[in-house]
């Protein structure tokens, strides 16, 4: 065979090799942000094991499904921080159009998201904050006002005073901090005193664990508070089970406040109160959209004329 044919022959088979890989391809054209085109946002949640980030999760999708313009990429880090820097990484290399994290833990989350901020892409640190501001946008509610609540309303419960057991969240998460310092504060001045605490990582199971130890130490225990209400709930259990009764004399407080666990658990007399803490699933993507439309202020003129000066002018 000939050079020439060889050559002609090896062209052939690059051209159908572009032709194969090409078949299947939807080429996406026009602008982004459409139906066809959409925005895709990639959302990494901390862990799915707690019922209030389910929730989350499906008020996010329950939002983002009233836009049919965005696409979001939902991953589970499944409580691993290591997993999680991977998913933001993963999320930058993709392309995304924004990104949503819900971090396990502030500090080593911190930089893979200061390296989405700088590449461009908008990033909105969800429930629980990072170190710096090098991210676009924080939405979270106030984690140390509910702590100084919740501290308020057990000093008024127990009249000043009583042995307390703490159940915190992960501590080196800003909310666990923030929800322990605000506790501490709602009860500075009273008689009330913590004899136990301990770290629960949010979990249930956990928080029951340490119930039990905390019930073998101390005979008298008149408050539980617990950063979130699965934790609540599982110290409510072990008292159960000790079997003297004490699950009817301890007052149990919780924070989160779904209507199918913290409030169900209020209206069953499992709990003495719980605090809201919402989502903010919704607010997310409310604000990814105007973050991802950049919508342009188009200020409005007025004229003004001797006849209507004095009267601020006319619209037009």
């Amino acid at each position: 065979m000939s050079r020439f044919k060889i050559a002609a022959l090896v062209l052939l088979i690059i051209a159908g090799m572009a032709l194969a890989n090409g078949c299947g391809k939807k080429v996406v054209s026009g602008p982004k942000g459409t139906a066809l085109n959409p925005w895709v946002i990639g959302m990494s949640q901390c862990n799915l094991g707690e019922p209030w980030r389910v929730q989350m999760n499906a008020d996010i999708k329950a939002a983002a499904d009233k836009h049919p313009e965005l696409k979001v990429l939902f991953q589970d880090a499944q409580n691993n921080t290591n997993t999680q820097q991977s998913q933001v990484r993963e999320f930058i290399s993709r392309g995304v159009d924004l990104i949503i994290v819900s971090p396990k833990e502030a500090v080593p989350l911190t930089l893979p998201i200061a390296e989405a901020y700088r590449q461009g892409i908008p990033v909105i640190v969800l429930d629980r904050k990072v170190k710096g501001d090098e991210y676009t946008q924080f939405i979270g509610a106030d984690n140390f006002k509910i702590g100084r609540e919740a501290g308020k309303y057990m000093v008024k419960i127990l009249g000043g005073k009583g042995n307390v057991v703490e159940l915190k969240g992960l501590m080196t998460s800003t909310p666990g901090q923030d929800r322990h310092n605000g506790f501490m504060e709602g009860i500075k001045g009273s008689q009330i005193k913590i004899i136990f605490e301990a770290d629960c990582q949010w979990l249930e199971p956990n928080a029951r664990r340490e119930m039990n130890s905390a019930l073998s130490r101390f005979p008298q225990i008149d408050a539980v508070y617990a950063h979130n209400d699965p934790q609540a709930h599982g110290a409510y259990m072990a008292a159960k089970q000790e079997g003297k009764g004490r699950e009817k004399t301890i007052k149990f407080i919780g924070i989160d406040a779904l209507p199918t666990e913290g409030v169900k658990y209020v209206k069953d007399g499992i709990l003495t109160a719980t605090f809201q803490y919402p989502t903010g699933g919704a607010e997310a993507i409310d604000s990814a959209m105007k973050l991802l439309k950049s919508e342009d202020i188009t200020l409005g003129t007025r004229i003004f004329m001797k006849e209507n000066v004095e009267k601020g002018g006319e619209e037009l």
